[in-house]
């Protein structure tokens, strides 16, 4: 049996390596680490709040994790089924929708948090 702290540190390996997968081969998780490190670059000049890091940091990881699975369901039709299938057409479409449904709730929480600093 594997060291636990192997085991854990090659998961961790996985995980960031899919991670770079996601930002090399998705044009739209690039626009996604543009406006997480706009946003941070601007709640840091800014001075946001504790709680206001909350919630722009629950907007990130939504958008990312959003991003991650939507990326993994199109790589594992893909890989299943490489020709145009309209049912793998619709999930696509479906996993896409989560992406732009967490963008849209960033960019509310994101004019929700900055709006008073603005002013």
């Amino acid at each position: 049996m594997a060291n636990p702290l192997a085991r854990l540190l090659d998961s961790l390996a996985c995980a960031l390596k899919g991670g770079v997968h996601v930002v090399r081969s998705q044009p739209n998780a690039r626009l996604h680490l543009l406006a997480a490190a706009l946003a941070c670059a601007a709640g840091l000049h800014v001075g946001l709040s504790r709680a206001e890091w909350l919630w722009i940091s629950v907007a990130i990881a939504l958008v990312w994790s959003a991003e991650a699975f939507n990326t993994a369901l199109e790589e594992l039709a893909d890989a299943l089924h490489p020709e145009r299938h309209p049912g793998i057409g619709r999930a696509k479409d479906a996993a896409a929708a989560a992406v732009l449904i967490a963008a849209l709730g960033a960019a509310v929480i994101g004019m929700l948090v900055f709006a008073p600093h603005l002013g």
